[in-house]
C-alpha cells in the first residue's frame, strides 16, 4: 500500500537523514565547493528529510554570516551534484546515493517570532488575569 505524503516519516527515513545530515556537514565544513558565495560564509545543516524511497535528500539549511541566504541556497543548488559526489564515501551503505536539494531553513526565525509573541505585553497581561482568576 503506498504511504500518504502527509503521514510521518518512518523511522529508516530519520535514522537516513540524520546519516546523511552529518555526512552533509562534514562536506560543507571541509570547504570543497569553490564558491565564493559558500566560502564566505558558514552553513549549519539542521535538518535533511528524506523521500520515501530514500532517493531525494531535502536538506533545511542556515547560511550564517551571508548577505543574501538565498544567493547561498541557490548556489548550493547549483553545486548539489559536486555536493553528492563528495558525501558518497561517507554513505557507501545506500544502494542509491540521494539527489540533493536544499532549501533555506526558517525554523529559527519562527521560533523568534513566537519568543517574541509570548514576551508582548497582550500576553503578558493575559497571564497576569489568569494567575488572579486562580487566587
Amino acid at each position: 500500500m503506498p504511504r500518504s505524503t502527509t503521514s510521518s516519516p518512518s523511522q529508516r527515513m530519520l535514522r537516513v537523514g540524520e546519516q546523511v545530515r552529518h555526512a552533509l556537514s562534514e562536506t560543507l565544513q571541509r570547504g570543497e565547493i569553490i564558491d565564493p558565495l559558500i566560502e564566505n560564509s558558514v552553513v549549519s545543516v539542521s535538518e535533511v528529510r528524506m523521500s520515501p524511497d530514500l532517493k531525494i535528500a531535502t536538506a533545511f539549511v542556515s547560511p550564517l554570516g551571508a548577505k543574501d541566504a538565498d544567493a547561498v541556497i541557490e548556489a548550493l543548488n547549483k553545486h548539489a551534484k559536486f555536493v553528492r559526489g563528495r558525501v558518497s564515501g561517507a554513505l557507501r551503505q545506500m544502494k542509491y546515493m540521494p539527489e540533493f536539494r536544499f532549501r533555506l531553513d526558517t525554523s529559527f526565525d519562527n521560533f523568534a517570532r513566537i519568543n517574541d509573541l509570548l514576551k508582548s505585553p497582550e500576553v503578558a497581561r493575559d497571564l497576569d488575569s489568569d494567575n488572579k482568576e486562580e487566587e
